[in-house]
């Protein structure tokens, strides 16, 4: 079975409601990662300009 693709959208919005309090951290990070932000974040790195340091 296939991944969804990263949702920036999502991973934003479970992140600010993080920022504001609204969702306890432990359901964040489960969300977070849900939504793909590891996914996101290796992407990132591995694009032209990323940043290669780990």
């Amino acid at each position: 079975m296939d991944k969804p693709l990263p949702d920036p959208s999502k991973l934003l919005a479970d992140w600010m409601e993080w920022e504001t309090g609204a969702t306890p951290p432990g359901k964040v990070i489960s969300n977070l990662k849900t939504h793909g932000m590891r996914d996101l974040l290796e992407a990132l790195v591995a694009a032209p300009g990323g940043s290669a340091a780990h």
